[in-house]
């Protein structure tokens, strides 16, 4: 049975989708755009600053199912533009740590409301 997981510490979905839906000992998180939850607005910056918005976005969906960066098994990053690769990078080494998720970093044409990055997790209960 699916369970509804949402963390008012997180955007709200701004769309017909949930933040997060746990199966069994599986979590999977909607992709976080870097909106400050407090305003719902996209947070101005770099791509380094907004990458820090959607990871702290990405703990709050997690901890909202008792869960942590090290459940996380699989990530996939969207970027519109490679370039900002090792930036994201960087701060992505500050949230997961080893034995690090597997991952898939995709070049999109573009993001909802202008954003520079959005990551999308699946967690599982057992993996930590």
């Amino acid at each position: 049975m699916k369970k509804v997981i949402s963390s008012a510490e997180a955007p709200v979905a701004v769309g017909p989708y949930s933040q997060a839906i746990a199966v069994g000992n599986l979590l999977f998180c909607a992709g976080q755009i870097p909106l400050d939850p407090q305003t719902n607005e996209l947070v101005e910056g770099d791509v380094t600053s907004q990458t820090e918005r959607v990871c702290q976005n990405i703990s709050a969906v997690l901890k909202a199912n008792g869960m942590t960066f090290a459940n996380v098994v699989k990530t996939t990053v969207f970027l519109t533009d490679l370039a900002n690769f090792g930036a994201m990078n960087t701060v992505y080494a500050r949230y997961f740590t080893e034995p690090y998720p597997a991952r898939s970093t995709i070049q999109v044409a573009g993001l909802p409301r202008g954003s520079q990055v959005e990551i999308e997790v699946t967690a599982a209960a057992d993996a930590a």
